[in-house]
Protein backbone atom coordinates (compact mmCIF):
# COMPACT_ATOMS: atom_id res chain seq x y z
CA UNK A 1 0.00 0.00 0.00
CA UNK A 2 1.34 3.31 -0.96
CA UNK A 3 2.04 5.79 1.79
CA UNK A 4 -0.77 8.62 1.28
CA UNK A 5 -3.63 5.86 0.98
CA UNK A 6 -2.05 4.80 4.72
CA UNK A 7 -2.38 8.19 5.66
CA UNK A 8 -5.87 8.44 4.22
CA UNK A 9 -7.20 4.94 6.18
CA UNK A 10 -5.41 6.67 9.17
CA UNK A 11 -6.91 9.76 9.21
CA UNK A 12 -10.52 7.89 8.40
CA UNK A 13 -10.13 5.91 11.05
CA UNK A 14 -9.97 8.46 13.87
CA UNK A 15 -9.18 6.39 16.98
CA UNK A 16 -7.17 3.70 15.52
CA UNK A 17 -3.44 4.52 16.49
CA UNK A 18 -0.75 5.02 13.74
CA UNK A 19 2.84 3.16 14.16
CA UNK A 20 5.52 5.62 13.70
CA UNK A 21 9.24 4.09 14.41
CA UNK A 22 7.42 1.41 15.96
CA UNK A 23 5.47 3.31 18.49
CA UNK A 24 2.21 3.61 18.78
CA UNK A 25 0.74 7.35 18.74
CA UNK A 26 -2.46 8.60 18.14
CA UNK A 27 -3.61 9.63 14.65
CA UNK A 28 -4.06 13.77 14.53
CA UNK A 29 -7.38 14.99 14.63
CA UNK A 30 -8.51 16.08 11.21
CA UNK A 31 -9.66 19.31 10.71
CA UNK A 32 -12.81 19.37 8.44
CA UNK A 33 -13.35 22.55 6.01
CA UNK A 34 -17.03 23.89 6.12
CA UNK A 35 -18.10 25.93 4.20
CA UNK A 36 -21.54 27.21 3.45
CA UNK A 37 -23.45 26.83 0.17
CA UNK A 38 -24.58 30.16 -1.14
CA UNK A 39 -28.54 29.89 -1.87
CA UNK A 40 -28.88 29.52 -6.01
CA UNK A 41 -30.87 32.73 -7.42
CA UNK A 42 -33.17 32.31 -10.37
CA UNK A 43 -32.05 34.39 -13.20
CA UNK A 44 -35.27 35.59 -15.29
CA UNK A 45 -34.58 34.86 -19.20
CA UNK A 46 -34.32 37.77 -20.18
CA UNK A 47 -31.07 38.47 -18.48
CA UNK A 48 -29.83 35.44 -18.88
CA UNK A 49 -26.47 35.61 -21.24
CA UNK A 50 -26.81 33.34 -23.90
CA UNK A 51 -25.13 29.91 -23.90
CA UNK A 52 -21.96 29.33 -25.14
CA UNK A 53 -21.97 28.24 -28.90
CA UNK A 54 -19.87 24.70 -27.94
CA UNK A 55 -21.56 23.59 -24.94
CA UNK A 56 -22.28 20.57 -26.61
CA UNK A 57 -25.08 18.74 -29.33
CA UNK A 58 -28.74 20.01 -28.07
CA UNK A 59 -31.90 21.31 -30.24
CA UNK A 60 -30.64 24.81 -28.24
CA UNK A 61 -28.70 25.36 -31.14
CA UNK A 62 -31.67 25.90 -33.49
CA UNK A 63 -32.82 28.60 -31.68
CA UNK A 64 -29.50 29.83 -31.71
CA UNK A 65 -28.91 29.85 -35.26
CA UNK A 66 -32.49 31.27 -35.60
CA UNK A 67 -31.70 34.90 -33.66
CA UNK A 68 -28.29 35.12 -35.83
CA UNK A 69 -30.56 34.36 -39.13
CA UNK A 70 -32.54 36.99 -37.70
CA UNK A 71 -29.94 39.38 -36.81
CA UNK A 72 -28.97 39.15 -40.37
CA UNK A 73 -32.08 40.02 -42.34
CA UNK A 74 -30.60 43.68 -42.88
CA UNK A 75 -27.16 42.64 -43.25
CA UNK A 76 -25.04 43.50 -46.29
CA UNK A 77 -25.65 40.19 -48.97
CA UNK A 78 -22.33 40.19 -50.07
CA UNK A 79 -21.48 39.34 -46.49
CA UNK A 80 -24.09 36.50 -45.15
CA UNK A 81 -25.50 34.10 -47.09
CA UNK A 82 -28.57 34.46 -44.63
CA UNK A 83 -28.59 38.24 -46.19
CA UNK A 84 -28.31 37.00 -49.44
CA UNK A 85 -31.56 34.54 -49.22
CA UNK A 86 -33.56 37.04 -47.55
CA UNK A 87 -32.81 39.83 -50.14
CA UNK A 88 -33.77 37.30 -52.86
CA UNK A 89 -37.58 36.65 -51.37
CA UNK A 90 -39.67 34.07 -50.36
CA UNK A 91 -40.13 32.15 -53.56
CA UNK A 92 -36.01 32.11 -54.15
CA UNK A 93 -35.79 30.70 -50.32
CA UNK A 94 -38.55 28.35 -50.74
CA UNK A 95 -36.52 26.99 -53.90
CA UNK A 96 -33.45 26.68 -51.84
CA UNK A 97 -35.32 24.77 -49.02
CA UNK A 98 -37.00 22.30 -51.63
CA UNK A 99 -33.28 21.79 -53.07
CA UNK A 100 -31.78 21.08 -50.02
CA UNK A 101 -34.46 18.62 -48.62
CA UNK A 102 -34.42 16.58 -52.04
CA UNK A 103 -30.72 16.50 -51.51
CA UNK A 104 -31.46 15.18 -47.72
CA UNK A 105 -33.82 12.14 -49.39
CA UNK A 106 -31.24 11.37 -52.20
CA UNK A 107 -28.88 10.64 -49.10
CA UNK A 108 -30.95 8.83 -46.77
CA UNK A 109 -32.10 6.72 -50.20
CA UNK A 110 -28.49 5.92 -50.70
CA UNK A 111 -28.31 4.86 -47.25
CA UNK A 112 -25.04 7.28 -47.09
CA UNK A 113 -25.59 8.34 -42.82
CA UNK A 114 -22.78 10.92 -43.24
CA UNK A 115 -24.25 12.65 -45.80
CA UNK A 116 -27.80 12.17 -44.77
CA UNK A 117 -26.32 14.39 -41.24
CA UNK A 118 -24.97 17.16 -43.28
CA UNK A 119 -28.18 17.41 -45.94
CA UNK A 120 -30.21 17.43 -42.46
CA UNK A 121 -28.53 20.45 -41.25
CA UNK A 122 -28.88 22.28 -44.37
CA UNK A 123 -32.49 21.39 -44.30
CA UNK A 124 -33.30 22.82 -40.86
CA UNK A 125 -31.03 25.64 -41.98
CA UNK A 126 -33.06 26.60 -45.02
CA UNK A 127 -35.88 25.80 -43.09
CA UNK A 128 -35.35 28.81 -40.65
CA UNK A 129 -34.34 31.44 -43.11
CA UNK A 130 -37.74 30.21 -44.36
CA UNK A 131 -39.61 31.10 -40.67
CA UNK A 132 -38.00 34.20 -40.58
CA UNK A 133 -38.91 35.70 -43.64
CA UNK A 134 -42.23 34.31 -42.87
CA UNK A 135 -42.23 36.16 -39.67
CA UNK A 136 -42.89 33.12 -37.75
CA UNK A 137 -40.36 32.27 -34.06
CA UNK A 138 -39.31 29.08 -33.75
CA UNK A 139 -41.69 28.98 -30.64
CA UNK A 140 -44.95 29.10 -32.95
CA UNK A 141 -43.59 25.68 -34.30
CA UNK A 142 -43.13 24.21 -30.73
CA UNK A 143 -46.23 25.08 -29.81
CA UNK A 144 -47.49 23.61 -32.59
CA UNK A 145 -45.84 20.16 -32.24
CA UNK A 146 -46.51 20.52 -28.20
CA UNK A 147 -50.38 20.79 -29.10
CA UNK A 148 -50.15 17.66 -30.87
CA UNK A 149 -47.86 15.77 -28.64
CA UNK A 150 -50.00 12.74 -27.56
CA UNK A 151 -52.43 12.58 -29.92
CA UNK A 152 -52.22 9.94 -32.82
CA UNK A 153 -50.33 10.68 -36.30
CA UNK A 154 -53.39 9.02 -37.91
CA UNK A 155 -56.05 10.70 -36.39
CA UNK A 156 -54.11 14.23 -36.21
CA UNK A 157 -53.62 14.00 -40.28
CA UNK A 158 -57.21 12.80 -40.36
CA UNK A 159 -58.72 15.78 -38.73
CA UNK A 160 -56.11 18.09 -41.20
CA UNK A 161 -57.44 16.00 -44.46
CA UNK A 162 -61.19 16.70 -43.67
CA UNK A 163 -60.27 20.64 -42.92
CA UNK A 164 -58.49 21.55 -46.12
CA UNK A 165 -61.49 21.24 -48.73
CA UNK A 166 -63.88 23.00 -46.86
CA UNK A 167 -61.34 26.19 -46.06
CA UNK A 168 -60.99 25.70 -49.92
CA UNK A 169 -64.95 26.49 -50.45
CA UNK A 170 -65.43 22.65 -51.64
CA UNK A 171 -69.07 21.11 -50.45
CA UNK A 172 -66.89 17.76 -49.71
CA UNK A 173 -64.37 16.51 -47.01
CA UNK A 174 -62.81 14.38 -49.88
CA UNK A 175 -59.37 15.80 -51.66
CA UNK A 176 -60.26 16.12 -55.36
Amino acid sequence: MAKSVKATKAKALKAKPAKVRGKATKAKPVKAKVTKAKPKVAVPAARRAPPPLAIGASSAVLDRLFDVIESRRDADPTLSHSARLLSRGTGKIAQKFGEEAIECLIEAVAGRPEALVAESADVLYHLLVLWVDAGLRPEHIWNELQRREGISGVAEKASRVRKLPMEAGLRTTKIP
